[in-house]
C-alpha cells in the first residue's frame, strides 16, 4: 500500500471528519499543510481554469489533471484527492489513468457518472450504471494493493436546470450510489444534494459518505473547493487594473512572514552557505529578496 493512500485510508477508517482543503497548485498545497489541514483536494474546475484557463467541461483532459495533481503531492506530506472527471471515455482509459494517478503520488481520486460533454449547454444525461460499475471495476483493478481511495461521484442530485445531468431523484441517487459502492467505490459524493436530501441517502449507503463544499453531519469528509483559485484570480485581475491605472500596485503584498518557509528557502539557504565555507568561497548574511 503506497504511504499517501495509507494516510488517506487511516484518516476515513478513525471516522472522524475531516477536511480536504482546496490545493490547486504546489504551494497552495504547502500552505494548507502548513495551517494544519490532514489532506487536501485538487478539483478539476479549479485546475483546469488558473492552469491553462479553460472551462472544465469535457475539454481538459486527464493528462494535465495528472501533472498538477502530481505537482502539488509532490510538495507535501499530506494525502491528495483529485477530480477525475469520468475517467475518459472508456474502461481501459480508466485503467490506465488510474495507473498513472497510482504512480503521481496520488492518495485517491473521485470518477463521476456524467456523460461528456459535462457541465454544458448539452443536456447529457448519466450513463448507464453497468457503464458506471465497469468503470469503477477498472480503476479498482488498475490500482492493484496500492491502497488507492476511489471515490464515486453521482450527479444524480445535480439536475439539468443548474447544469448537471442528473434528475434530482433521491430514490434513483441510492440506486446509483449502493451500485457504485457493490462495484468497488470507497467512498460516494452527491454534488448538490440538500441537506435533506442526504439525510436521506446516507443511512441507505453501504460505503461512507463525502460532501463537495459544505459539511454536513455523518459525513466522512469534505471535499472543499472554489474559494482559493477564484479569490487568487480575483485579486490578480484587481491588481492588474490598479497597475493599468495607477502606475503602482498600492494593495499588494510583496512580503509574508510565511513566505519563505512554504518554498523550503531556509533549507536551500543551509545547504548553499555550508557549501561556500567549507570550499573557501564568501558568504553574506542575506539572500535576494
Amino acid at each position: 500500500m503506497s504511504q499517501q493512500a495509507r494516510k488517506l485510508r487511516a484518516l476515513i477508517e478513525a471516522g472522524d471528519h475531516f477536511v480536504a482543503a482546496e490545493a490547486y497548485s504546489a504551494v497552495t498545497g504547502r500552505i494548507v499543510e502548513h495551517v494544519g489541514f490532514k489532506a487536501a483536494y485538487l478539483g478539476g474546475h479549479a485546475c483546469s481554469a488558473f492552469h491553462y484557463a479553460i472551462p472544465d467541461n469535457g475539454s481538459y483532459s486527464q493528462l494535465e489533471q495528472i501533472d498538477q495533481a502530481a505537482r502539488i503531492a509532490a510538495a507535501m506530506d499530506i494525502p491528495l484527492i483529485s477530480d477525475a472527471d469520468t475517467l475518459g471515455e472508456t474502461v481501459a482509459d480508466a485503467y490506465r489513468l488510474t495507473q498513472m494517478y497510482v504512480r503521481a503520488g496520488i492518495a485517491g481520486y473521485h470518477v463521476e457518472d456524467e456523460v461528456n460533454p459535462k457541465h454544458s449547454k448539452h443536456v447529457n444525461g448519466l450513463c448507464a450504471i453497468e457503464d458506471m460499475q465497469l468503470r469503477i471495476e477498472a480503476g479498482r483493478k488498475a490500482a492493484g494493493d496500492s491502497g488507492f481511495v476511489i471515490i464515486a461521484r453521482c450527479d444524480e442530485m445535480y439536475p439539468s436546470e443548474m447544469g448537471g445531468g442528473g434528475t434530482g431523484s433521491v430514490e434513483e441517487a441510492i440506486r446509483r450510489g449502493k451500485a457504485y459502492a457493490e462495484a468497488g467505490a470507497d467512498m460516494i459524493v452527491f454534488p448538490i444534494a440538500s441537506p435533506e436530501a442526504h439525510q436521506q441517502i446516507i443511512p441507505e449507503m453501504p460505503v461512507p459518505v463525502c460532501t463537495l463544499g459544505f459539511d454536513l453531519p455523518d459525513t466522512a469528509c469534505t471535499l472543499s473547493t472554489g474559494w482559493g483559485w477564484a479569490t487568487a484570480a480575483a485579486n490578480h485581475l484587481k491588481m492588474a487594473r490598479e497597475l493599468m491605472e495607477h502606475g503602482a500596485v498600492q494593495s499588494a503584498n510583496f512580503n509574508f512572514p510565511e513566505k519563505y518557509e512554504l518554498i523550503g528557502h531556509p533549507v536551500y539557504d543551509d545547504l548553499i552557505e555550508d557549501w561556500a565555507k567549507r570550499t573557501g568561497r564568501p558568504t553574506r548574511p542575506n539572500h535576494a529578496p
